[in-house]
């Protein structure tokens, strides 16, 4: 749809999904950010430029009869957005709340009804799937009644939509967030990583002087901190034939670590204090305070004139207001938790990921260590060979991004951490430099609107494809001996760094498909190996990389089964997305395997559709 008239950025988050959009029939065309109309309470419809990513599904008579009705939904019975967020924090049994984590857990069927987690049986649940694509289907249904309600062209679905992921997706997560889209009745959507996001808005906003901000021989640090989770990027500058390039070289590994924990660490102090007070709290009542904190954090934040702010936790029984329990978060207790999150560290220390307790509750798989400047230096450290250095990368600039990023104090703590990193600088150089983002809740979605117009040929693009590798496994060909399973090694189908469009052939390998019976297929990927090309094979995998969702299926055949001598083709969609092909050397055949996921939680194998092609 690279000739519609509206290009449209969606930052689908995890706290909070953003929609910004350029009119291409203007002359100079202008980001603009929708105004999201949702509920703010029972009844009650305003615009705000987030959508809460949060959905609240309400139990038989907890509402009025029309209170979460919509302008074009006038019988909806469940609601997303502020509403959804600010009611389900003291009703959390009835609140789904990070669809997109849970859209990239690999542990659970993430097409099976589990969420609200862990509630209990009386309470309707959803996917992660059909989370995603609830919050999608009210972004279109709100831009459809704003924008297109006179002219049905101009209808989200028919208009060119760049869809952001975290860079650290694989090909399953990303499958994943295609299938919502298509879902919410989006049908072309194009994939572009947050943190590249973040940096094309920041290009956006700085057409003029970008290249006196960064210059040849610098690298940046893109550090994502938003609710729910933590990403990491590295962009280098580079001289391409007397012009300046810039090129994606590392991405993270998919933390869940951000404000979230920070808000939970806040009201766990708050709650200490409370107990040494006499005054218990219940778990509801916890989960309000949880809420509270976030408020008297971002209020001492912005404001360090402050010495305290005041929370209020509703009492229980009959005398609500009465038994009112108020407390105040205090600027000590606040900088003693971001010391907890931001601590001073060296560029050689690394986070704990050794476990503490042998049994835990099965849930999302949280980051077990809460200091983000040590996962920082290890993401540093991990891709350093993607700067072909042999110490870890020292960035010279850093982009900021993130709702948790905006007061300047935490900017300041994780800037300091980086400068006291550098080795071998003098002078002016001796300091990361903070490239300036106003908008970090929105940026992700403006800078994806900006793709849109990079991708007609308009503005900086930064180049980098594919974020990591991947392996297909395939078993060695020997005599069967009993109790020991033949040797498994993987072979490089899509090599780190391949651009959105491009195809590859595995070069002078032939194998054997079978056919005719089920048959499963594993799969491996790497963000840190940079040498590999197509056909690289790699001993061992499961040591070397790390292994994603199996996929299971049944190639058809015409007659019986067996196996077929095939040739393996691989393809990078321009939307994203991975393609795995068997051409049959004898025939003009051609099977397909498609990603999919597992349709038992916790299963060893994931189903896959197959198709046969001729």
């Amino acid at each position: 749809m690279l000739d519609a008239r509206y290009v449209v950025g969606i930052d689908l988050g995890t706290t909070n999904t953003a929609l910004a959009y350029l009119d291409t029939a203007e002359e100079s065309p202008q980001l603009a950010v929708l105004p999201i109309e949702q509920l703010v309470a029972a009844g009650e419809v305003a615009t705000r430029e987030l959508l809460p990513s949060f959905i609240y599904i309400p139990g038989p008579h907890e509402l009025p009869e029309g209170s979460l009705a919509l302008p074009w939904d006038k019988r909806r019975d469940w609601a997303v957005g502020e509403f959804a967020r600010d009611h389900g924090s003291r009703v959390a049994h009835r609140l789904v709340s990070s669809a997109k984590s849970w859209l990239c857990h690999p542990g659970v069927d993430r097409k099976s009804p589990i969420l609200p987690w862990g509630a209990s049986d009386d309470v309707q649940r959803i996917s992660p799937l059909e989370a995603s694509w609830r919050i999608l289907a009210h972004l279109r249904e709100c831009w459809n009644h704003r924008m297109a309600k006179d002219d049905p062209k101009l209808a989200l679905e028919n208009q060119q939509v760049v869809l952001t992921v975290p860079a650290s997706f694989d090909a399953v997560a990303r499958e994943l967030t295609v299938e919502a889209a298509r879902s919410a009745g989006l049908p072309q959507v194009t994939l572009l990583e947050e943190p590249q996001a973040a940096f094309y808005s920041w290009l956006e906003a700085n057409p003029q002087d970008w290249r006196e901000q960064i210059k040849v021989g610098d690298v940046a640090l893109v550090c994502d901190i938003g609710g729910g989770t933590t990403d990491f990027c590295l962009i280098s500058v580079a001289d391409h034939e007397g012009s300046v390039e810039l090129t994606r070289i590392a991405v993270g590994d998919h933390l869940l670590l951000g404000g979230d924990n920070m808000d939970l660490a806040l009201a766990l102090a708050v709650e200490r204090k409370l107990a040494d007070a006499g005054k218990t709290l219940d778990s509801w009542q916890l989960s309000v305070l949880v809420h509270q904190c976030r408020q008297a954090k971002e209020l001492l934040l912005e404001d360090t004139s402050k010495g305290e702010a005041g929370v209020a936790i509703p009492g229980r029984g009959s005398s609500i207001v009465g038994g009112t329990i108020r407390a105040k978060l205090d600027r000590e207790t606040l900088d003693g938790v971001i010391e907890g999150f931001f601590p001073g560290c060296e560029a050689r220390d690394r986070p704990d990921e050794s476990p503490q307790v042998g049994l835990v509750e099965w849930g999302l798989p949280y980051a077990p260590d809460a200091r983000v400047t040590r996962w920082m230096a290890r993401f540093l450290a991990e891709h350093r060979g993607a700067a072909r250095s042999a110490t870890p990368i020292q960035p010279t600039a850093v982009l900021f991004n993130g709702g948790v990023l905006r007061p300047r104090p935490l900017r300041e703590v994780i800037r300091t951490v980086l400068t006291s990193w550098l080795t071998g600088k003098e002078g002016a150089d001796a300091t990361v430099r903070e490239l300036p983002n106003p908008e970090p809740g929105l940026a992700v979605a403006r800078g994806a609107a900006y793709y849109g117009l990079v991708r007609r040929g308009k503005g900086v693009r930064i180049r980098g494809g594919a974020p990591r590798s991947y392996y297909i496994g395939v078993e060695a060909a020997r005599p069967a001996v009993p109790g020991v399973p033949a040797p498994l090694t993987a072979w490089c189908v899509l090599p780190r760094g391949t651009e959105e469009g491009s195809s590859a052939e595995l070069p002078d390998r032939e194998f054997a498909l079978v056919v005719g019976q089920t048959a499963r297929f594993r799969f491996f990927s790497s963000s840190t190996r940079t040498g590999d090309a197509v056909g690289t094979v790699v001993p061992g995998p499961e040591k070397a990389l790390q292994e994603i969702d199996p996929v299971e299926a049944t190639m058809p055949a015409e007659e019986g089964g067996g196996r077929v001598p095939v040739k393996l083709h691989t393809a990078l969609t321009e939307v994203g997305t991975l393609e795995l092909h068997f051409l049959d050397r004898s025939s003009d055949q051609r099977w397909k395997l498609e990603f999919s996921v597992r349709e038992k939680p916790r299963a060893p194998e994931t189903k896959s559709r197959s198709k046969k092609q001729s």
